[in-house]
């Protein structure tokens, strides 16, 4: 592994630990050369569905998107970067449980909304703010209300 800090490409396993339910390995690292030490993840490599968006092309699934959509709804919340790891997996595993080679996109947005769901209420309502297109606050108000009594959202 190469170290991020100086590029020197011997280091040292110091701690190895399964997060995400087991679907990660967490190693602590150390440097030889430089003496920093940083956090790599690993994960086995699987084919992923593709996505059909909705106006009907297909792309790959692209997981940073999907990390870079969880991080910016947890913005400034409570909710640890192992936790988001723990909610991708869970989508990737759902994902490829299906067993379908294309997947609808609005799927995978609704599998982010219940992983969000999970684990913090305010990043659920940004994102879901932000994916299903609120227009004004009573759509905001309707969403919480439903997420207080414990109700899915209707389907339109």
């Amino acid at each position: 592994m190469r170290c991020p800090f100086c590029g020197a490409q011997d280091t040292k396993v110091l701690d190895s630990r399964l997060v995400s339910e087991g679907a990660q390995v967490r190693r602590r690292r150390t440097c030889n050369e430089c003496q920093e030490r940083f956090t790599t993840f690993e994960v086995a490599e699987l084919q992923m569905p593709k996505l059909i968006k909705s106006d009907g092309s297909r792309v790959p699934f692209d997981d940073e998107k999907l990390r870079q959509g969880i991080l910016k709804s947890i913005e400034k919340r409570p909710v640890s970067i192992e936790d988001v790891e723990t909610a991708i997996a869970r989508i990737k595993e759902k994902m490829q449980a299906t067993g379908e080679r294309e997947i609808a996109s609005r799927w995978l947005g609704e599998a982010v909304m219940d992983q969000l769901k999970r684990l913090d209420q305010v990043a659920y309502v940004r994102f879901a703010s932000v994916y299903r297109s609120f227009k004004d606050i009573s759509e905001f108000r309707e969403e919480i209300e439903r997420l207080e009594s414990g109700n899915p959202k209707k389907e339109a």
